[in-house]
């Protein structure tokens, strides 16, 4: 079925061995002076064990005042050659091909990084949307500087072993900002015109082939289409790209977006698969180099689809590979339910990395941690019983399964997944189910036995004998003392979602966080008049950069009524009494809804250490928090067991 995906490539005298792409992503893995970390090599050997065609690096600065973030690689100078050369040589031994993604940050970067009183660089003199510090104009001599450290950059990533490099041109970057009107304002000879704008990539080509030799992989990154007024289009990037590959470019890499469209760059949940692989296809009809595509693709059969079509000859998925670094291996044996597929949230990779920390994935606890080599079968086993099938629930489930205990969940309802089902009913979340039916793969593929529609009681409990018992029995939402809130026509945002409660025509949700505003839009897409009631400044302030900046257009689109800084004062039969700024505010309401928050609920567990059973109480039922609280403490778990 997948026979176009795993088809071999030849690419300057190498074979690669499929059409799968790691592309590159920061991790912040690397120590400060851009040295290679065991961290950090061990993150990429795990991707090619488990089968990727080529790997790319993240972004190897090329001076270390062009970091975007603290803690990336460098290769600025020679002393750094040393630690990097252990990562192609390692990569290498599983057949996959390796290229050092080079770049310069220009003026995406902030004062955290380059430190106080450091101007960042850049074309023109046009602060970064999400900036801080005006940047400074570059002169024509720095330019040329420039182009010469990329040179020495891609001649060091040669000296440690890469196959090739990859530079950055996408993303509103240095090199991108120089191609691009929108932040380009020159006057000379890198500004105006596209061919001009285009000198300062093509210089760094060319100085690139002719220091590191024609056997050498070149690959230029870039955004089709900036999506930002006055950025670059498609069709200004097709002659851009001819001219690249006259030049010496080997392999063109199609993405999308600059820091100012940055829910373009990594795509969340509420975009569909290979959202960007035709603007991929009409780049490869003006070429006749390769071409990879990226864009939210995390399923093989869409990624063969898309080689099939002759839309790009590589697909390229990144956080699909931090997800499940295995993700070829599975796909290529057919393993298909063992893929544990990325669902977009962009909360572990994007929303901790953006705090300038090492990344993590939401759904996979292992990412970063793929030095300490995972979980080993322990020689004695027990009996464990897990109580709850939530996210934190069925991790521990499977860690524990793994070290050779005896595992039974039992969950009192007729589904798996708890609170994070609930969370794939809102529109553009149907994914988010996927990881428990991963989960649930996983068990059965432990011999794990999960008890749907059984309530365990501290009566029933008498009857079962377990060494261990594990509580992931998560949390129960809360009401506000608010008058009326015991009336007939108010319930839950949650039992909504589950089904329980249906809606009426005028809906009043209290509480805009994340689990509100989603309520709102799934109501508001079925055609209800939604009021939405926020105490605080903003809405859904918990949620991801991109999937939030969704959120608010549907929102809007919707025409939810959103009162932000408001407070309800009372519930009434038919309408609600809301108070903004002092003033009282009477809107019609057939429908009330909660969505402010949860307590844990340890009920259940409370009552069994009463009876003298050794409990241990993991996800929210211990404290309440997000997936990736709740998948790590079910993974940690197993370090105690």
């Amino acid at each position: 079925m997948l026979e176009n995906l795993f088809n071999t490539f030849e690419l300057k005298g190498k074979t690669i061995k499929n059409r799968l792409v790691v592309p590159a992503m920061v991790t912040n893995y690397c120590n400060n002076d851009g040295s290679a970390t065991e961290r950090y090599i061990a993150y990429h050997e795990e991707k090619a064990r488990g089968g990727w065609g080529i790997i790319i690096t993240e972004d190897y600065a090329v001076d270390p005042l062009g970091r975007g973030f603290s803690n990336v690689a460098g290769l600025w100078n020679d002393v750094q050659i040393e630690s990097h050369k252990e990562l192609p040589k390692r990569v290498k031994v599983y057949g996959s091909t390796i290229l050092a993604q080079i770049y310069h940050a220009g003026r995406q970067t902030n004062d955290g990084v380059l430190g106080t009183g450091v101007s960042p660089v850049a074309p023109s003199a046009i602060m970064c949307p999400f900036g801080t510090t005006l940047p400074r104009e570059l002169s024509i001599l720095e330019i040329e500087e420039i182009v010469e450290k990329f040179a020495q950059t891609a001649n060091r990533a040669k000296q440690c072993g890469f196959d090739g490099i990859e530079i950055h041109g996408g993303h509103g970057y240095l090199v991108a900002g120089f191609l691009s009107l929108y932040s380009n304002k020159r006057m000379d000879k890198y500004g105006g015109s596209i061919e001009r704008r285009a000198r300062f990539a093509i210089d760094i080509v060319k100085a690139i082939r002719d220091l590191c030799g024609e056997d050498f992989i070149i690959g230029f990154r870039i955004s089709a289409d900036e999506f930002i007024e006055g950025g670059r289009g498609i069709e200004e990037t097709k002659v851009i790209t001819s001219m690249l590959e006259e030049s010496g470019v080997d392999l063109i890499h199609v993405s999308a977006g600059v820091y100012g469209s940055a829910d373009k760059i990594v795509p969340s949940y509420y975009t569909k698969p290979a959202w960007i692989a035709d603007f991929a296809s009409e780049i490869k009809k003006a070429l006749n180099i390769p071409v990879i595509t990226v864009g939210r693709i995390n399923d093989p059969h869409i990624a063969n689809s898309v080689i099939k079509e002759k839309k790009a000859d590589f697909v390229a998925m990144g956080r699909a590979s931090l997800t499940d670094p295995a993700f070829p291996k599975k796909a290529k044996a057919g393993n298909f339910a063992q893929i544990r597929k990325c669902i977009a949230c962009n909360h572990g990779c994007l929303g901790i990395l953006f705090s300038d920390n090492p990344i993590k994935c939401v759904l996979n606890p292992e990412l970063g941690n793929e030095y300490l080599g995972g979980i080993t079968k322990l020689g004695n086993s027990k009996k464990i019983a897990v109580i709850g099938s939530g996210p934190a629930g069925l991790e521990a489930a499977i860690g524990a399964a793994k070290l050779g205990h005896h595992v039974t969940v039992f969950e009192k309802d007729k589904k798996a997944g708890g609170q994070w089902y609930l969370a794939s009913i809102p529109p553009g979340k149907g994914e988010l189910a996927a990881f428990t039916q991963w989960q649930l793969t996983e068990l059965e593929k432990l011999g794990v036995t999960v008890n749907l529609n059984v309530e365990i009681t501290p009566d029933s409990f008498d009857d079962l004998q377990f060494d261990e018992v594990v509580v992931a029995t998560g949390a129960t939402p809360v009401k506000p003392p608010i008058k009326g809130n015991d009336l007939p026509h108010v319930a839950f945002a949650n039992d909504v979602l589950a089904g329980i409660v249906g809606a009426g025509m005028n809906v009043i949700i209290i509480g805009g966080g994340q689990v509100g505003a989603e309520t709102a839009a799934h109501l508001g897409m079925n055609l209800r008049n939604v009021t939405l009631v926020e105490m605080g400044g903003a809405i859904a302030a918990d949620e991801a950069l991109a999937p939030r900046w969704h959120l608010l257009r549907t929102l809007e689109e919707r025409k939810v009524n959103v009162m932000m800084n408001a407070k309800v004062k009372e519930i009434k039969e038919e309408s609600v009494i809301v108070q903004v700024n002092g003033t009282d505010n009477e809107i019609v309401a057939d429908t009330v809804l909660f969505a402010t928050g949860s307590n844990s609920n340890r009920t259940l567990a409370e009552q069994l250490i009463k009876k003298g059973v050794a409990v241990r109480v993991i996800g929210d039922a211990f404290e309440v928090g997000n997936v990736l609280n709740a998948v790590e403490a079910g993974y940690n778990l197993a370090d105690t067991l």
